[in-house]
């Protein structure tokens, strides 16, 4: 999960991001209004958390900018302020939950897991694809209950594919997805080599079946084996 962290308290921004990561999700940091929007122009991300007191512009206003720019992406709004008209004035502007600090770690990812699954049209966190199994809660994958040995990396990728839906997901979407912003990104050519092991890993617990298809010219999808 590619997640945007707008908040300007610098110790706050690298808690909520360690927190993050401990979760193997992928966070990104902007201090400022502007730095959020210019990202959130740039790259597409699962979840924005955004607080409302940022140095050079409301949080509200850069939320009603998010919307009126068509972006759909989750928004978590994070703040000091508890009075009940600023969590009305947020929901109303197209924030998808509003939370008041102190807050607690846990209902943090809590509500972090419950906005993505919700973005994506879960239900529950278990994701299945013919016999497949992914658990974004857990960051697990099985085939028949046996658990199938993915680095983070790999991890991160097939969550991807599966929220994905059975839509090709493209190999810069990937980068995106796995690196974030960076001065000089690794070749494209990193994620056939994560996805080729990721594929003999579950041929092997599958008995040769392939769930990882490679959708020429445009990227790669995430479909059972049964369905052709």
């Amino acid at each position: 999960m590619h997640i945007l962290v707008i908040e300007d308290d610098k110790i706050t921004n690298q808690n909520i991001c360690l927190l993050l990561k401990k979760e193997k999700m992928i966070p990104e940091s902007a201090f400022c209004a502007h730095d959020g929007l210019e990202l959130i122009k740039l790259y597409d991300y699962d979840l924005i958390l955004l607080d409302l007191m940022l140095p050079d512009r409301p949080g509200l206003e850069v939320l009603k900018q998010i919307r009126l720019l068509g972006i759909k992406t989750p928004v978590l709004v994070i703040s000091g302020l508890h009075q009940t008209e600023k969590k009305v004035d947020c929901l109303n502007a197209g924030a998808d939950d509003y939370l008041t600090k102190p807050y607690e770690r846990s209902e943090l990812l809590a509500r972090v897991k419950a906005l993505i699954r919700r973005s994506s049209g879960l239900a529950e966190s278990v994701i299945r694809i013919g016999k497949m199994s992914i658990d974004i809660n857990k960051k697990n994958v099985s085939i028949d209950n046996k658990t199938i040995p993915l680095t983070p990396k790999e991890y991160a990728l097939i969550e991807l594919l599966a929220l994905k839906k059975g839509v090709t997901v493209s190999k810069e979407t990937f980068l995106n997805q796995l690196y974030g912003i960076m001065d000089e990104p690794p070749d494209s050519k990193i994620i056939d080599v994560f996805l080729c092991k990721m594929r003999r890993k579950i041929k092997k617990v599958t008995n040769g079946e392939d769930y990882i298809q490679n959708v020429w010219g445009h990227g790669y999808i995430l479909k059972s084996p049964d369905k052709k």
